[in-house]
């Protein structure tokens, strides 16, 4: 069944989206009487196409949402890595992206035409995941902006408790290619940040967030 967020399901006839009409007509080629399910807010409806709106047949809260809800604060990356970061947090269950610059990020800053492919990308994972939100992709702050007692920095080389261990958090910092510097680490302690390790192995930054949601959610019973 093809699944599409639309910003309210309160009538009982719901016109699409120019976006979702398109998408429904001229690239599935989907026609009137056939059903798709239509998501806001995390409920959905179930519906039947008729014309250029849809008529709802039955509405129910959304099963794909986790209780816990995760934000992860991820490092600007190079390249196209933050791609893989949105895609596989949101179909894992990340509530929200929160973007950041550090000290060792190699990119420094993101164009609104990237800010825009993520927030899409977190929209069709959400999607094709069956979630019952698109979880938000801020524009990048300053690690600072992201910091406060409620999150726990993931640092590589914390000899300390690991993730695994502790209070499942409700925010989780995650750092760039080459990690935060002693300095960073040491303002997060300052502003009440925990500290936590992963484990013995050093993961690429990409990767991080996925192992990080899969750690925290299967804990909370969201997830596997």
């Amino acid at each position: 069944m093809n699944r599409f967020f639309v910003d309210s399901l309160a009538a009982e006839r719901i016109a699409l989206p120019a976006a979702v009409a398109h998408q429904v007509r001229r690239v599935l080629r989907l026609k009137d009487g056939e059903q798709v399910v239509l998501v806001a807010a995390g409920s959905e409806a179930l519906c039947r196409l008729d014309g250029d709106s849809c008529v709802v047949e039955e509405r129910r809260p959304s099963a794909g949402e986790a209780r816990h809800r995760l934000t992860v604060c991820q490092a600007l990356l190079k390249g196209d890595h933050l791609e893989q970061v949105i895609q596989q947090g949101t179909e894992i269950g990340v509530a929200r992206f929160r973007l950041f610059v550090s000290g060792r990020c190699i990119a420094r800053e993101l164009s609104e035409h990237r800010l825009e492919r993520l927030r899409a990308i977190a929209r069709e994972s959400a999607e094709q995941s069956e979630r019952g939100i698109i979880p938000p992709v801020d524009a990048p702050v300053s690690l600072a902006d992201v910091l406060d007692p409620l999150s726990v920095l993931l640092y590589e080389r914390h000899a300390g408790e690991r993730l695994s261990a502790i209070e499942p958090p409700a925010s989780v910092v995650i750092g760039p290619e080459g990690g935060f510097t002693p300095d960073e680490v040491a303002v997060a302690e300052r502003a009440g940040a925990v500290l936590a390790g992963l484990g013995p192995r050093i993961l690429r930054s990409r990767s991080v967030a996925a192992a990080v949601a899969a750690v925290v959610l299967s804990r909370t019973g969201d997830f596997a």
